[in-house]
């Protein structure tokens, strides 16, 4: 039998996650940097519990006005300091069971090795247990793993891939996809082929651990209701990623 787990980045201020917690498996919870606050991880904490979602932390740029999606250079110091900081604050409220990296130093992390360490090492110093999501095929899968994380390859429902396996960038006019028939049919090629269609037109190999389904999408409870029916339908079970 297939397994998958479906993830959603939840805590952002959108007030959806009533709707979207039966439907997902994960739930990735904004840390207080690019959204978030101590009242909404608290609650989104306890709403996730209640559905028996596993909860993670989403850490990212501590720059609301551009809601984390702007690159900022900082220091690798800085940055790992960020990292535990945000980290640490959900566990104070919650039990995680994993990371995943918001935004632009997601991106950022994706294609910069030097990036993905320093986020890699900060999860380690926080809890070696703490599995990390990451783009599938990317730097930040090859610094998790050689820092004896956890990794789940992560890939998404909405957006388009390029042809080298990394997501066409939001400033690109097809990025994201729109048509709900377009997103179930990547979803499932991602998981029972292994393989997604790139914007090229060419199949580029995929790990499919968990996908993302974007939380602040407008249609977002729509489109984890369709996934969730056609996934199962095509006999593929959803579940929280297991670590161990």
């Amino acid at each position: 039998m297939t397994y998958v787990d479906l993830n959603c980045d939840v805590g952002e201020g959108i007030g959806n996650e009533v709707e979207l917690m039966p439907l997902i498996t994960s739930a990735n919870i904004a840390c207080g940097g690019h959204a978030g606050d101590e009242r909404t991880m608290r609650d989104v904490s306890m709403l996730a519990r209640r559905f028996g979602v596993a909860v993670g932390a989403h850490p990212g740029y501590e720059d609301r006005e551009h809601f984390g999606r702007r690159e900022l250079a900082m220091a690798p110091t800085a940055l790992r300091k960020l990292m535990i900081r945000q980290i640490a604050l959900l566990r104070n409220m919650s039990a995680v069971r994993h990371v995943k990296p918001h935004g632009a130093l997601y991106n950022l992390a994706s294609r910069d090795r030097s990036v993905a360490d320093v986020i890699a090492e900060a999860v380690w110093e926080v809890d070696r247990s703490l599995a990390l999501f990451a783009l599938a095929g990317s730097k930040l899968v090859e610094a998790g793993r050689s820092r004896g994380l956890v990794v789940a390859q992560e890939v998404f429902a909405d957006r388009s891939y390029q042809g080298d396996g990394s997501l066409t960038p939001r400033t690109q006019a097809n990025a994201v996809h729109n048509d709900e028939r377009e997103i179930v049919s990547q979803v499932l090629q991602m998981v029972q082929t292994g393989a997604v269609r790139a914007t090229n037109g060419k199949d580029v190999k995929i790990t499919a651990d968990t996908i993302c389904l974007h939380g602040d999408g407008p249609n977002a409870v729509v489109l984890a209701t369709i996934l969730r029916r056609e996934l199962s339908a095509a006999g593929i079970t959803v579940r929280p990623f297991t670590v161990a």
